[in-house]
């Protein structure tokens, strides 16, 4: 039985990851939620929910007891979320992480999308910049992942760039980052310690065809 913590449940990519875990007989979930409202009503019967904050110092460790892997699908203080899960980690001896992150961090992104990109959340990025560097920094089996500007179409087409190549592409589905977590999941020796982008193939602009 593979233990997994989902930090940020009700997240729009972690929603599809508790359902595509759900099928798993074999996987046990405990789902981390500050809001319950937000859930879907149609958790997988392998999922418990806890309502909390994930910088609770006392609610933390107790559901990161005995957990196996730990998928994060945060917003906010995220540098300050990723030192106290990290901290925690550490204490209850927990080595997998796969924790959600954006494009753009390294500036690695390209040409026009690039600085389109920059002009639209550049100024947001520092904190999460601040997180891969301490996920890298750690002695964790972590697997960092870089999506590209997010749309919800019901498709998984996926393709990844590494740590040090130029990014790929404008937009990713939810659905897809969720596929990918979901496979690191059940095969938790893939991609360990790699950091990488996630893009939809073929989808190279000036900006998301969304947008």
């Amino acid at each position: 039985m593979t233990k997994v913590l989902i930090l940020g449940a009700s997240g729009q990519i972690a929603r599809w990851v508790v359902q595509m875990l759900g099928e798993h007989k074999d996987i046990a979930q405990t789902l981390l939620v500050r809001d319950p409202r937000k859930l879907t009503s149609t958790e997988p019967a392998n999922a418990r929910i806890a309502i909390g904050d994930v910088m609770d110092k006392k609610l933390l460790p107790q559901l990161m007891e005995g957990q196996d892997v730990v998928y994060a699908n945060l917003a906010g203080d995220i540098d300050a979320q990723t030192a106290h899960i990290l901290a925690v980690m550490k204490s209850k001896n927990v080595k997998r992480l796969i924790f959600v992150n954006s494009l753009g961090i390294y500036d690695e992104v390209p040409g026009q999308f690039g600085e389109w990109n920059r002009q639209e959340i550049g100024q947001y990025l520092a904190p999460y910049r601040r997180s891969a560097d301490l996920i890298e920094a750690s002695d964790v089996n972590y697997t960092v992942l870089r999506a590209a500007w997010l749309q919800d179409e019901d498709e998984v087409d996926y393709e990844i760039t590494g740590r040090d190549e130029l990014f790929k592409g404008t937009e990713v589905s939810r659905k897809s980052v969720a596929s990918l977590a979901t496979k690191l999941i059940e095969s938790p020796d893939t991609l360990v310690r790699a950091n990488v982008g996630v893009n939809k193939p073929n989808t190279d602009s000036d900006k998301p065809a969304f947008v």
